[in-house]
């Protein structure tokens, strides 16, 4: 008997899977919110130099006043002109800004404009450099200390540094803790992905990622909403972090993983906690005897290490497609997420909006991931290619169409990232699933991090964004059909079992056990 049947045998999805999936969802509302807030606290509104150091407020027909016809928008925002209105000087007093969106954000508490507004580019980027270590560091972390452990220190760190964020007395305290707060979402996020997977049935498995991108999705609406009700930037801070004291309770209800604990000898809690999922499933958990075989069948399984991902040629092929497939979905994801902005349409409908598409793309995840992992994975990149590229084709002055191309290319890769969690889990064994799922991250945070230069290219062209977007998710779909499918499929635990993917026999256990037992609903 192997795990996937002792799973099916306790009940793959009753309510004890059913419950876990609520206390996994919640921290990803969280998530959102840290991930997408900073659209709002590092927003950049109009602005014009000051011309004294009183206190001066925005006024537009004192605007109006100081710009002289021979100087762009633009150059009055960065530049005074002099007394004779004929040349520029640099903005001496600071600047004043426009206070009718923000209240206040960074950009206007630490004047990150004209020379100093690659500051706010670079903060979003080491807050993304935070993403990459975490996934590093948390993965190998989880693969030894488990993935409950990682996932309620990650919560509190999250909360604590989230906090203090909103207290930041400068920009680079600010940033140094944005960095912590990001290495501590990667941590949250895979593990509570992986301890849902790992207690999942088979043919349930890919609820786990899907709902939990549910959860994401209504943080990312709701963020809309608590930012136009709050328009300071520590207070809007404060609200979207504070709310994570709120999940101490999960010291006590949270649940290691089964699978784990098998993995690394930790026999007798894992059969206890089988033991608990099946009364609360209203199964019974088979005779200990039998766990016991399924533990020494797989009791080499401490054995792997990290280079395995890449010792053996079919892991080595397709851990580097997985790895390139997460650098695009990210950096796509999070160019458009964050380059909302640029689209000339009202901020916080349009962050509403491109949340509310997240709910469609799936949704429609759910319907195909039953029939093929491979080919949805390829349809929908390739849908977010086309998306972005037809972009290209529509005039600057019709914002509409622009945006309506947009919310194409957001929901083509949504679904897409939406698959890579599901698709990386069942590809990669259980002895390198969490280490795995951790370098596969580390990719995709390394287009986190270029997500923010590459929108600030839109500066320069906004061809050339476009141009990577489209062709990158291009590739990605050809590559994803080099890819096993794992559609019903058991779950590889060692890294012969993804080698010989297409030759896999049950182990004896399960063969006898097959001559004695009907299969359950769950089984196949």
């Amino acid at each position: 008997m192997n795990f996937d049947q002792i799973l099916s045998a306790i009940g793959g999805f009753g309510k004890f899977q059913k419950i876990l999936y609520i206390w996994i969802c919640l921290p990803q509302v969280l998530l959102a919110f840290h991930m997408m807030v900073s659209i709002f606290t590092g927003a950049t509104p109009p602005h014009r130099c000051r011309e004294s150091r009183s206190s001066e407020v925005w006024n537009r027909s004192l605007f109006d006043a100081h710009v002289s016809p021979n100087f762009s928008l633009a150059e009055s925002a960065c530049f005074s002109s002099d007394a004779n209105h004929t040349g520029l000087i640099p903005c001496g007093q600071g600047w004043v800004y426009k206070q009718d969106t923000f209240q206040s954000t960074t950009v206007t508490e630490w004047d990150l404009v004209c020379d100093r507004a690659g500051l706010n580019t670079l903060g979003s980027s080491i807050y993304m450099f935070g993403l990459l270590v975490g996934s590093v560091a948390f993965g190998s972390m989880a693969d030894r200390y488990g993935r409950r452990f990682v996932l309620l220190l990650s919560i509190a760190l999250q909360t604590v540094f989230g906090v203090a964020a909103a207290f930041s007395p400068n920009f680079i305290v600010y940033v140094m803790l944005r960095f912590i707060i990001g290495t501590t979402i990667s941590g949250v996020i895979m593990n509570a992905f992986v301890l849902g997977t790992e207690w999942t049935c088979t043919k349930r498995r890919m609820l786990v990622g899907i709902i939990t991108d549910f959860a994401f999705g209504a943080g990312y609406m709701l963020l809309s909403g608590v930012a136009y009700l709050i328009r300071d930037w520590r207070k809007l801070q404060v609200a979207i972090s504070a709310p994570g004291f709120l999940l101490i309770f999960y010291i006590w209800v949270v649940p290691h993983s089964a699978r784990w604990l098998l993995a690394n000898d930790r026999r007798a809690e894992a059969i206890a906690l089988l033991r608990k999922a099946a009364l609360v499933n209203g199964r019974v958990l088979p005779p200990a005897v039998q766990v016991e075989k399924c533990c020494m069948a797989r009791g080499e399984m401490r054995t792997s290490k990290v280079v395995d991902l890449i010792q053996t040629p079919q892991m080595r092929k397709r851990t580097l497609i997985l790895f390139y497939l997460w650098f695009v979905n990210m950096l796509v994801y999070y160019c458009l997420s964050l380059g909302v902005s640029r689209l000339g349409t009202d901020l916080y409908m349009t962050q509403f909006v491109f949340g509310l598409v997240e709910i469609p793309a799936r949704s429609l995840v759910l319907i195909t991931l039953p029939f093929s992992r491979r080919l949805s994975q390829s349809v929908f990149m390739a849908l977010g290619g086309l998306a972005c590229l037809l972009m290209l084709a529509v005039p600057a002055d019709h914002p509409n169409v622009l945006t309506a191309m947009a919310m194409a290319g957001k929901f083509g890769i949504t679904a897409s990232l939406a698959i890579i969690y599901v698709y990386t889990a069942e590809i990669f064994p259980t002895v390198l699933r969490q280490t795995g799922l951790g370098v596969s991250s580390m990719f995709a945070r390394m287009g986190g991090v270029l997500a923010p230069v590459i929108n600030m290219l839109h500066n320069v062209t906004p061809t050339i964004p476009l141009l990577i977007f489209g062709a990158s998710q291009l590739l990605g779909a050809a590559l994803a059909l080099a890819l096993p499918e794992t559609a019903n499929r058991p779950l590889p635990d060692l890294v012969e079992d993804a080698e010989n993917w297409d030759t896999r026999r049950p182990p004896p256990t399960q063969e006898l056990l097959a001559t004695r037992e009907a299969p359950s609903p769950d089984q196949h």
